[in-house]
């Protein structure tokens, strides 16, 4: 095992445990058969989605094939070599797929990287899972990314909105899931760090000022008042009533 980690060791603590399976549960995220793959971008979240789901593979009563893979975005730069052991410590397949999306970004100066490297890796990725047979691609957005979304979407086009747990993604035929809905970036933090997963430490430059990181900000100055917010917006999300929803009067012909 990589770092000292030996199996019977590599346990996640109860209550992110629970939160996790009570997402899979929610939504039915996977299925008897799946071939799940996991877009291993090296920072906490994916490294705890995919702990999480190789721990949930042995004691689960669906069979479900497990793999990772990485989008080198520097182009060839990146050390891999950590993230391919801890695959392989955990018995899993891991490929990497090496695409220049920060000089893209440089050249192109895109004014939202982190949207537009987002939405580029998951093609990627979902175009290697189509090709090597994976009928399932499953990302680490958190908790946090979930009220970061809604609040963004507000402000930016008016809309109570944010990605879906599940969702087919008809272009490359392949199932999106979103496993860590339910669980808080800190939380995660605090677990990596606790079960000393090789985090790839490398800061993006291009995230330090953007419209989510803005967003990240002014959520915290909520939390203070309000400290349930992110529960909350995560609530609303699956509590909307059809009586909340304001409906304008047909004019009549």
């Amino acid at each position: 095992m990589i770092q000292g980690i030996k199996d019977k060791e590599l346990k996640i603590q109860p209550t992110i445990r629970k939160r996790i399976g009570k997402a899979l549960g929610d939504y039915s995220m996977i299925n008897d058969g799946d071939k799940i793959m996991v877009g291993l971008s090296g920072g906490k979240d994916s490294l705890m989605l995919l702990t999480a789901l190789a721990l949930f593979r042995k004691r689960s009563p669906r069979h479900f094939d497990l793999a990772a893979c990485t989008v080198d975005i520097s182009g060839g730069h990146l050390d891999t070599k950590p993230l391919t052991n801890f695959c392989h410590s955990l018995e899993v397949d891991h490929f990497i797929t090496l695409y220049p999306i920060s000089e893209i970004i440089k050249n192109r100066d895109e004014k939202s990287p982190c949207s537009f490297c987002a939405n580029l890796r998951r093609g990627i990725i979902s175009s290697v899972a189509q090709d090597k047979g994976y009928n399932v691609l499953a990302l680490g957005h958190n908790l946090d990314d979930v009220a970061e979304t809604v609040l963004m979407n507000l402000f930016q086009t008016g809309r109570f909105k944010c990605f879906q747990p599940r969702f087919w993604q008809s272009r490359t035929n392949v199932w999106v899931i979103r496993p860590l809905i339910y669980v808080g970036e800190e939380e995660l933090r605090s677990e990596a760090v606790r079960l000393n997963l090789p985090v790839v430490q490398e800061v993006c430059p291009f995230s330090l000022d953007t419209q989510r990181s803005r967003t990240r900000s002014l959520i915290g100055e909520l939390e203070k008042e309000a400290p349930w917010i992110k529960v909350n917006i995560l609530h609303a999300l699956s509590s909307i009533r059809s009586s909340d929803i304001w409906q304008k009067r047909k004019e009549k012909d």
